[in-house]
C-alpha cells in the first residue's frame, strides 16, 4: 500500500487526527487509489499506534464518503463511476446556483472581503492537495449567507465525495487557471449585486469543470487501450 511519509503518532496530541489527516491527504492526492484496501492492522503498524485511532479515523473518512466498509472485505477507498461523478456535478450545479441566487442580496462588505481573501488564497496555493479545500472555502463563504442550511449541507456532502476528482481535474487538465478566472467572475457578479449572473456563472463553473474532467478521463482511457505501455492517469473512476 502506497502511503505518504508517515510520522509515528506517539508525540501527536491526537493519534486519530494524525491518522485521519494522513489518510485523507493520501486519498485526495491519489496516493491511495479508488478501491485500494485499508487494512487496520497494517495501518496501525505503519503509524506506530494501536488499532483504535486507525478505526476512528476510518470511521470519520467513511462519514465523508472517502472510504467504505464491506462485509468480509474491510475498508477500501471509495470509487465513483464516471456516471456518478457527472450526476453529483449536475446536482451541485442545481443547488449551488440556488444558494448563490439567495445569497447575493444578503452579502455585506465583510463577507465579500472574506470571499475575496479566500479567492486569493486558492489562486496562490502551491500544494495541489489543498486546492479542493480552498475552492470549497471560497464558495461556502458566499453560500453561507443564503439562509438555506439544508442546501448547504447537501453541497458539502457532495463536495466531500468528489473533492479528489476536482483536484485531479485542476491538475490533469490544467484547469486551475480556468478556475481562478471563473472565481473572479463569480465574485465580481456578487460585488455588483447581480444574483442572476452569479448563479449562471456558478452553474457554468461546476458543469465546465465536470466536462473537462470527463473528456480527459475518456481520452486517457482510449489512449491506454490503444497503447498499453502508456502511463495511466493518477486516478480513474470505474467505468459506468
Amino acid at each position: 500500500m502506497a502511503l505518504p511519509q508517515l510520522t509515528p503518532t506517539t508525540i501527536a496530541p491526537s493519534a486519530t487526527d494524525q491518522v485521519y489527516e494522513a489518510l485523507h491527504r493520501a486519498i485526495i492526492s491519489g496516493q491511495l487509489k479508488d478501491g485500494e484496501p485499508l487494512r487496520q492492522e497494517e495501518l496501525a503498524r505503519q503509524f506506530q499506534t494501536s488499532r483504535i485511532p486507525v478505526r476512528e479515523a476510518l470511521t470519520r473518512l467513511e462519514q465523508h464518503g472517502l472510504v467504505q466498509i464491506k462485509r468480509y472485505h474491510g475498508y477500501t477507498v471509495t470509487g465513483l463511476s464516471e456516471a456518478e461523478v457527472v450526476e453529483i456535478c449536475n446536482f451541485r450545479a442545481l443547488l449551488e446556483g440556488e444558494l448563490i441566487l439567495h445569497a447575493v442580496p444578503r452579502l455585506d462588505a465583510p463577507t465579500l472581503a472574506e470571499a475575496k481573501k479566500r479567492c486569493q488564497a486558492f489562486a496562490k496555493e502551491a500544494d495541489a492537495v489543498r486546492w479542493g479545500a480552498l475552492n470549497r472555502d471560497f464558495h461556502c463563504a458566499l453560500y453561507e449567507q443564503a439562509g438555506l442550511p439544508y442546501y448547504l449541507q447537501a453541497v458539502v456532502t457532495a463536495l466531500d465525495k468528489t473533492e479528489r476528482y476536482l483536484v485531479d481535474q485542476l491538475q490533469l487538465t490544467d484547469g486551475r487557471a480556468q478556475a481562478r478566472a471563473e472565481h473572479l467572475a463569480i465574485l465580481e457578479a456578487c460585488v455588483a449585486g447581480d444574483a442572476k449572473a452569479a448563479a449562471k456563472l456558478t452553474r457554468q463553473h461546476i458543469l465546465g469543470a465536470c466536462e473537462r474532467f470527463v473528456a480527459f478521463m475518456q481520452a486517457s482511457a482510449q489512449g491506454q487501450a490503444q497503447d498499453p505501455t502508456r502511463g495511466k492517469p493518477r486516478r480513474r473512476p470505474a467505468t459506468a
